[in-house]
């Protein structure tokens, strides 16, 4: 695949920071970062973004996620590797990212309730946005991903 252009974000300035301000501020938000990983692999598969996919892999595995939780992702719903917090925000992500067929189901966003504060249920679905607009640019542009992964880390007991 040849990328369509590879200096689109030196193209949109001051633009380009804010969207890095942005996703720096969510990080700081109350979400954790476990969460935050497995909600952008999930809308980077869900819209086909391999360079999102390799990136947020590559982060996950360094922040210590398994990669066996990576590889189960796709089937989160059929996996008892998943909290019923971490089932919350992926059904919302998907009804998010989907948003043109979902329109967001109120049985969606009840599971997100019982789990997730208000403030928490906002920085989730600003994250959710923002993931998207990151995917549909990059797939856009045709951006190459990375070829590599981070070995998995042991994890502390």
């Amino acid at each position: 695949m040849t990328p369509r252009m590879t200096d689109h974000f030196k193209r949109i300035g001051q633009a380009f920071q804010g969207l890095v301000t942005f996703e720096t501020e969510l990080r700081k938000g109350p979400l954790e970062p476990a969460l935050l990983h497995l909600v952008k692999m999930r809308a980077s598969q869900l819209n086909g973004c391999a360079f999102c996919l390799q990136m947020h892999a590559s982060e996950a595995l360094k922040d210590g996620e398994t990669h066996l939780r990576l590889h189960m992702l796709a089937g989160w719903q059929d996996s008892s590797l998943f909290s019923p917090r971490e089932r919350a925000a992926l059904a919302w992500t998907e009804a998010v990212t989907l948003i043109a067929q979902s329109h967001t189901p109120d049985a969606d966003w009840e599971a997100l309730r019982a789990e997730f504060s208000e403030d928490e249920a906002a920085y989730l679905t600003f994250a959710i946005a923002a993931i998207n607009l990151w995917n549909r640019t990059q797939i856009a542009f045709r951006v190459a991903h990375a070829t590599e992964l981070p070995a998995e880390r042991a994890r502390v007991a």
